[in-house]
């Protein structure tokens, strides 16, 4: 919401008459939960067992029988010191708290949102917080998932009877392969090669299990991987249905009539790189826009895409943050500063 704001700022410095409307956005991973509260949600906080057991402030949003759950808030990147140890042993037992408060509480709809975790354990914490159980019994975190013989889903089924489960991302990694959750994110949470090859073997003894124990059969299922592996666990376990993070969120906050209104669209994120082409939040933005044949204008942090690739998610004109700052730590301190001044130059760039 402030960076919608400080593009608001810059804008009325060039069009003073102009009619802004602000749709913070976002694509299921971190930082959905404060655009759900900029779209109305109740905030509900609580302390949870946090990704290497050590409590965590966590929250989730509430909107009418719906509960919106970040597993980041939870088991977040951001409570560990990322090494090969964490990859391994890193969990989502906090995520299941977050969901069963939530039932407690008379939910009838749980929308489950997943990126930016610490963990690799196809959500195998998150479900044994909410009454999976395993044989043998095992450590929480990812690694110890290679030695899990069974899984009972029994206790769990009964909890969720009468729920409605969504899985909102728009990572469509499958769980297992070279495209999975291990080869693709494990490096990013610390693990090497060899962590990486473990975690792979324990993801795949972890699926066949939940196969066993009747849950459907997730290796190669479209969007398994995302959250480590924490929405393959959801379809699984409890039939979630995988869905577009962003297009959930765009309908909350009202993208569809502000674009239905707009002369100009403003968007970016903090960095506008090759990711960001596949489907992150600008590309969804600047796809909706040019369906209406509306210019797109871009705000980044940082840009590392080539005109060419510019030009294929449909940006007219960019400003890149850290191209008029004398430092990195800078650019972050006075972000707000900075992007209401670029959007300034960009828009009166753009106005001839």
């Amino acid at each position: 919401m402030e960076a919608a704001e400080a593009i608001h700022d810059g804008v009325l410095e060039v069009f003073g008459d102009a009619v802004t409307m602000l749709c913070p956005v976002a694509d299921g991973g971190e930082g959905t939960l404060d655009v759900l509260y900029s779209a109305g949600a109740e905030r509900v906080e609580l302390a949870v067992r946090g990704p290497l057991d050590a409590s965590v402030e966590a929250r989730y949003a509430v909107l009418g029988e719906t509960a919106y759950i970040e597993s980041a808030r939870a088991c977040g990147i951001e409570f560990v010191e990322p090494s090969p140890e964490t990859a391994l042993a890193a969990h989502t037992w906090g995520v299941g708290e977050l969901i069963a408060h939530a039932l407690e509480r008379g939910a009838k709809q749980v929308v489950l949102t997943v990126g930016g975790t610490a963990s690799t354990d196809g959500g195998s914490g998150m479900l044994r917080a909410l009454g999976a159980s395993v044989t043998p019994s095992v450590d929480l975190g990812g690694g110890p998932l290679r030695t899990v013989e069974s899984v009972d889903l029994a206790a769990l089924r009964a909890k969720f009877d009468g729920i409605d489960v969504r899985v909102a991302t728009d990572v469509s990694n499958p769980l297992l392969g070279e495209k999975g959750a291990a080869a693709i994110f494990g490096p990013q949470k610390g693990a090497r090669p060899a962590e990486v090859a473990l975690l792979e073997e324990a993801l795949g003894r972890w699926a066949r299990a939940l196969h066993a124990a009747g849950g459907r059969d997730v290796s190669d299922a479209p969007g398994a991987g995302a959250g480590g592996g924490v929405a393959g666990g959801a379809m699984a376990a409890l039939g979630a249905v995988f869905e577009s993070g962003f297009d959930l969120v765009c309908e909350l906050t009202g993208v569809p009539a502000a674009l239905a209104e707009a002369d100009l669209v403003i968007t970016g994120e903090g960095s506008l790189d090759p990711q960001s082409l596949d489907g992150k939040a600008p590309a969804g933005i600047a796809a909706r826009a040019r369906a209406r044949d509306l210019p797109v204008l871009a705000v980044a942090g940082r840009v590392a895409l080539d005109e060419a690739q510019l030009a294929q998610l449909g940006v007219a004109g960019y400003r890149a943050l850290i191209d008029h700052a004398p430092s990195l730590a800078y650019a972050r301190e006075h972000a707000c500063e900075l992007l209401r001044a670029q959007t300034a130059d960009l828009v009166r760039t753009w106005a001839g």
